[in-house]
């Protein structure tokens, strides 16, 4: 799936997303390694509470650990920033680095031999839809988001 620059603005007005009122949980690290496993750990837990599946928590796992490792590795930033909104269906992930990166980021194929590069090609395959857009405090970083399918007894109406 290709990103859209226009998606991340659904969602995005009168505290709604996804047709009801969302939950959401933010949270941030300092930009390093060993914060990765931190916010997958935060992430999980949460959605946990939430009561979603656990098909959608493990693909959520995958996501931000590949979003944080990309905002670690990829910018300046000094800090990363993540935040999970509840809605209906969907899940929606938002990683957010606060520096300056010489790129912006694009899912690649890479060559076998490499030992990096797949991370935004495994967020297109488990996300209905991914892209970027220029951080909330008009600042040099970006928030890489995507929007995970999800089940729970809340969203079916159980």
């Amino acid at each position: 799936m290709v990103p859209s620059q226009d998606a991340p603005l659904l969602g995005r007005r009168g505290g709604c997303f996804g047709g009801r009122p969302t939950d959401a949980y933010a949270f941030h690290f300092p930009a390093l390694n060993a914060s990765v496993a931190e916010a997958r750990r935060r992430v999980l837990a949460r959605l946990r509470e939430w009561g979603v599946d656990e098909t959608a928590c493990e693909d959520a796992q995958l996501v931000v650990s590949e979003l944080f490792t990309n905002a670690v590795r990829h910018t300046d930033s000094d800090k990363v920033s993540c935040r999970v909104r509840f809605g209906r269906a969907v899940l929606r992930i938002e990683v957010a680095d606060h520096g300056c990166a010489p790129t912006e980021p694009r899912a690649r194929c890479s060559g076998a031999d490499e030992e990096s590069g797949r991370g935004l090609l495994l967020v297109g395959a488990l996300s209905q839809a991914w892209g970027v857009r220029p951080d909330d405090n008009g600042g040099h970083g970006r928030v890489v988001w995507a929007d995970l399918p999800h089940h729970t007894a809340l969203a079916s109406g159980v």
